[in-house]
């Protein structure tokens, strides 16, 4: 009865599967089982390609199929799946649908349940890396907006720059003020000085108005002495 059911179920199984299966004796074949691993939109990286290798025991259904897996041969390997490492655990995952099936045809449920963990286990370790990117991008991003935006805000940093503000406010205006008091003063000075100069000093530094000869000079306390004589 149980050879039977395996020659049943290995011809059912060629219908389904017709270019992945391939015969290992006469009762062992071996499943290609292309895994759908698309991780972006746009994605056309090649996909993998696992292998799961059935062998019959004599009393199977009743038991359980000899199962291995395996890559196969000259296969790229995967980034995020390394059937050498990751083989016990793909196994593990088949144990309940290995359990749940007894007694029934069961390698088809196998091949579905292997996809789905190997895909499953993928998909796990690419949001992983992609969770890395993100908080990669995310600490990028909040750099570069502290750049633009400064320190956020908040009502004791802006009473503290406002009072900061108003200080050097005054201390400007006070600055000015005496830049103003000074410049003044210099003026003022200036001029009591021009008023003290003699007629000559003021035409040597271009200050008086006219032409200025230096005997006009001499010959005042000349004039004055004649008036006294006279």
């Amino acid at each position: 009865m149980g050879r039977e059911d395996q020659i049943e179920e290995r011809e059912v199984l060629d219908s389904i599967f017709p270019d992945e299966i391939t015969d290992i004796s006469e009762n062992s074949y071996r499943v290609s089982i292309t895994l759908d691993t698309q991780e972006y939109e746009g994605d056309e990286t090649e996909q993998p390609v696992i292998c799961l290798e059935v062998s019959y025991p004599e009393e199977y259904p009743d038991v359980g199929p000899n199962l291995t897996i395996t890559s196969p041969p000259n296969a790229v390997k995967h980034p995020r799946l390394d059937i050498q490492e990751d083989r016990e655990q793909l196994m593990k995952a088949l144990e309940p649908t290995i359990e749940e099936n007894m007694g029934m045809a069961m390698v088809f449920t196998l091949v579905s349940a292997l996809k789905e963990s190997a895909e499953a286990l993928i998909t796990e370790r690419a949001n992983i890396v992609q969770a890395e990117m993100e908080e990669v991008a995310a600490k990028r991003e909040e750099e570069e907006n502290r750049k633009f935006h400064g320190t956020p805000v908040t009502v004791e940093s802006f009473l503290e720059w406002s009072v900061k503000f108003k200080k050097e406010m005054e201390e400007e205006e006070l600055r000015l003020r005496e830049e103003k008091e000074s410049e003044d003063n210099k003026k003022k000075k200036a001029t009591k000085e021009e008023k003290k100069l003699t007629g000559r000093q003021l035409w040597e530094r271009g200050l008086a108005k006219g032409d200025y000869d230096d005997e006009e000079e001499d010959a005042l306390p000349a004039i004055e002495k004649l008036k006294v004589a006279s």
